[in-house]
């Protein structure tokens, strides 16, 4: 695997290794042993998957203390611009974000190391998005910011009046208005 660095500390795009020929192609989508050579130890303990139509954005998520999550995150179908947000209290990227385009073309992994607020917009008329975390999910420690916070100023490549967001991800505080 190829680890790409990003402008922000331990946040990293991942590119396996593709062996194709006329029958498809074949990867390894994910090796504890090289993954921890790597980028680091991970203890993955839950996997996700889920499944959104064109103009969906979901986020930007987090979980709080003692249950914040790792995330390693990949595409299997459609295309999706994935985006990262450092939260962590005093981080010198702190409140800067990073997106990268994952599709089921391209293969690219996205690690979210703890401390990073994550959401992504659907791109494709379909996507078929998972991941893995390294800690549980815990609703009392969810958390979570305003897709739209001015002061993050992300490009969801998606226009306004084609965004579709749950009930829930409509109402969430600005960065700077967090606890």
């Amino acid at each position: 695997m190829n680890v790409i660095k990003t402008p922000i500390e331990g946040l990293v795009i991942i590119e396996p290794r593709l062996f194709g020929d006329d029958r498809g192609y074949f990867f390894e989508s994910f090796n504890q042993r090289e993954f921890e050579r790597e980028i680091g130890p991970v203890t993955f303990v839950q996997d996700n998957e889920s499944k959104s139509c064109y103009g969906v954005i979901r986020g930007l998520h987090f979980q709080k203390g003692e249950h914040a999550q790792s995330k390693l995150v990949r595409v299997v179908k459609g295309a999706v611009l994935d985006v990262a947000v450092d939260i962590r209290p005093g981080s010198p990227t702190y409140g800067m974000h990073f997106a990268v385009e994952l599709t089921g073309e391209n293969h690219l992994q996205f690690f979210l190391p703890r401390g990073m607020a994550h959401g992504f917009s659907v791109l494709s008329e379909e996507a078929v998005f998972q991941y893995k975390c390294d800690n549980f999910y815990c609703r009392e420690s969810e958390g979570a910011i305003a897709w739209d916070d001015p002061d993050l100023g992300i490009d969801w490549r998606i226009p306004k009046d084609k965004v579709i967001l749950s009930e829930k991800d409509r109402n969430h505080p600005r960065l700077r208005d967090l606890e």
